[in-house]
């Protein structure tokens, strides 16, 4: 009966209801975070397609990761901005369904992702005669899509085996989008079972590509500290320390929701680090990624001055 009632009634995210003043500031830098999120997301993407330059196996995996957070964002960013101006904050059953399949499937495939892309560099640094070889548009093409593949079947098995657990009625969700352990706690039966499959399961999502990503640069920096010349080196590290910097990011704070033990977590400090993790990370990748990268702002530079001589 109370499963029944909530796929009518559905669910309501309680999120920053209990701080109204903190919820008018969120409004606004979180709308501004937003927009900066899709410009910096999208300019990458039609950089990448415009210039030919850009037209490499680096520059196809950040197209992906681009286009991934910029579909991560919007699957909860809007629905917070219209709970934070709005009394009525609830969500349908089949909008949580969604919100929680497409956030775990983006979240499960950056995962993947990020380490495709450690493996990238790996060739691109310590095999740089074969690179073109190794790093065939096919096996780019190949990797890319068993990333999302992989995001998507982790993400159904998980939705499938949230929403079995009977709620009993309960429907209040401390948290601001529909997210595995706020979920699981309004379960009126024990979860340890659903909590510990989401802890392995999680396990393999994350640390697997870790371990690939702690491989690829531990190699990286064996080669790098051989290269004599100290120009050769900052270019090295140059090409790397974007990738690294954006996977301690997101790996810190996914690591830090999904591998500590449910007891332990804190329902704030998990709003505010799902925060970091669906919005500021997002936002701060094109930067990070663009801010030293010199073919990314000769090719932005070519993009406006063609703009510019059109007129």
């Amino acid at each position: 009966l109370g499963a029944f009632k909530i796929s009518f009634t559905g669910f309501i995210l309680l999120g920053f209801s209990d701080r109204p003043q903190l919820e008018r500031v969120l409004f606004v830098v979180l709308l501004i975070f937003y927009l900066l999120t899709l410009l910096g997301n999208m300019s990458i993407i039609a950089l990448s397609r415009l210039d030919p330059h850009l037209q490499t196996p680096m520059y196809f995996f950040l197209s992906n990761l681009s286009f991934l957070d910029l579909c991560y964002t919007t699957s909860t960013v809007p629905q917070l901005l219209v709970d934070l101006r709005g009394a009525d904050k609830s969500i349908s059953f089949a909008g949580c369904v969604a919100q929680l399949f497409v956030s775990l499937w983006l979240g499960s495939t950056e995962c993947i992702l990020l380490g495709v892309m450690a493996f990238d560099r790996y060739a691109a640094v310590c095999r740089p005669l074969h690179y073109t070889v190794i790093m065939h548009p096919r096996l780019c093409s190949l990797m890319a899509s068993a990333s999302w593949f992989i995001g998507f079947v982790n993400s159904s098995l998980h939705t499938v085996f949230i929403f079995l657990v009977p709620l009993c009625g309960r429907n209040k969700i401390e948290h601001f989008f529909c997210e595995v352990t706020p979920l699981l706690k309004l379960a009126c039966v024990d979860t340890t079972g659903n909590e510990n499959e989401i802890f392995f399961a999680s396990v393999i999502i994350l640390l697997i590509p870790v371990a690939l990503i702690t491989f690829s640069y531990g190699q990286i920096v064996r080669v790098v500290l051989a290269i004599k010349s100290a120009s050769g080196q900052r270019k090295a590290f140059g090409t790397c320390g974007s990738h690294l910097t954006v996977v301690s990011l997101f790996y810190g704070t996914g690591i830090y929701i999904y591998l500590q033990p449910s007891n332990n977590y804190s329902q704030d400090q998990g709003k505010f680090i799902s925060l970091f993790y669906t919005i500021v990370t997002p936002m701060v990748n094109p930067v990070i990624y663009t801010l030293r990268n010199k073919d990314v702002m000769g090719a932005m530079r070519k993009v406006l001055c063609r703009g510019y001589d059109s007129r």
